[in-house]
């Protein structure tokens, strides 16, 4: 990021609510549960799909991890044990080093820093112990921990609620469009991030943070 960047990041400090999936983190599930699936299975990803479709369940709180992690378990018709489910499911992460540069930039100006995320309790809170990057977010609203999950608008609502926000000047930036009109539906200044097309977003978020 340039100096001109950083002055510009710098305007009075403003509350962000970040998403973490293919905004902070990438990930690839597929590739890391393909390694439970014992070889003799030549057509492994309808097994893998059929997990990751009642992953919302996981993500809502409605299931513990433990039943999870069995269930899927024999779904994948897997010999892996429970632990090595958790780590295969905590193993699919890579940092989005682009966003994580605008990331301390933003806190060493003094913005607050929130993570509102549809997340389970298998990586939380193994993942901020594997990221400490994450120490930069203040306040974290996390899917399972509430029983509530995104598009739904009383995520959002729960969030201006918890952290008394003022909407119209709370910066929410996800990669999920069906996330984004809730969160447009609730007030917020929205950006639809593209992982490959990080700079559109400082494009537009330089031109936000100067807007009179």
């Amino acid at each position: 990021m340039s100096s001109s960047d950083q002055t510009i990041l710098s305007a009075y400090p403003r509350t962000f609510l970040f998403d973490i999936g293919r905004v902070l983190l990438d990930f690839d599930f597929e590739s890391s549960l393909a390694t439970l699936i014992p070889a003799s299975i030549s057509n492994p990803q309808p097994l893998i799909q059929q997990v990751l479709e009642q992953k919302d369940a996981l993500e809502a709180g409605s299931v513990d991890a433990a039943n999870y992690a069995n269930w899927a378990l024999q779904i994948l018709q897997s010999d892996a044990t429970a632990e090595q489910f958790y780590q295969a499911w905590q193993q699919i992460f890579t940092m989005n080093e682009p966003m994580w540069r605008c990331v301390r930039q933003l806190a060493s100006n003094h913005h607050t820093l929130i993570l509102i995320s549809n997340i389970n309790a298998i990586h939380c809170p193994w993942i901020f112990t594997a990221y400490p990057e994450f120490s930069y977010f203040k306040h974290k609203i996390l899917s399972f921990e509430v029983g509530i999950l995104k598009p739904e608008l009383a995520i959002y609502q729960y969030a201006i609620d918890r952290y008394q926000l003022d909407p119209a000047s709370t910066i929410y930036i996800d990669d999920q469009l069906q996330n984004i009109e809730s969160g447009k539906k609730s007030g917020f200044q929205c950006w639809h991030y593209d992982l490959n097309n990080h700079q559109a977003f400082e494009n537009w978020l330089k031109k936000t943070l100067t807007a009179v």
